[in-house]
């Protein structure tokens, strides 16, 4: 089972304002690796983040080919940090896509709501420490 402590879920939400964005790690399906920092990352509830990619290019064709990724953070002051192992799914329109963005843009993530995006939903699977121990996990024993 996945529960997101008010840490994790505090410092992500907070990664741009601090100066610790996160990172998005994915892979097509035949392994190119392709990463990117986000700073636009917020705590959906206790086990998924939300965040909004207006690239529309290589990062969303590799999440919506293969839509494992990790999201990685690291806050540098407080020496802390996690890497989140998540099942992606993206959206462009629809009730999910109205309810990320409103969501960012009340939070004062986003401030162009309108301008074209893609709201990109991340139900974490496993929570590790930056050193890989496995702290948490949806289902035990999960192979990724």
């Amino acid at each position: 089972m996945i529960k997101l402590t008010e840490e994790m879920r505090t410092l992500v939400s907070n990664a741009r304002e601090s100066g610790n964005p996160c990172i998005v790690a994915s892979a097509s399906t035949e392994g190119t690796p392709n990463c990117g920092y986000i700073g636009t990352v917020l705590a959906l509830d206790d086990s998924s983040f939300v965040y909004r990619d207006r690239t529309g290019r290589t990062p969303l064709d590799h999440i919506e080919e293969n839509p494992k990724v990790v999201l990685l953070f690291r806050h540098a002051e407080k020496q802390t940090g996690w890497k989140f192992r998540c099942t992606a799914s993206v959206h462009r329109q629809g009730l999910a896509y109205d309810s990320s963005i409103n969501r960012l843009s009340q939070v004062g993530l986003i401030t162009d709501p309108e301008l074209e995006a893609a709201a990109v939903i991340l139900q974490v699977d496993q929570v590790l420490t930056l050193f890989g121990e496995v702290l948490q996990e949806r289902e035990p024993g999960l192979n990724w």
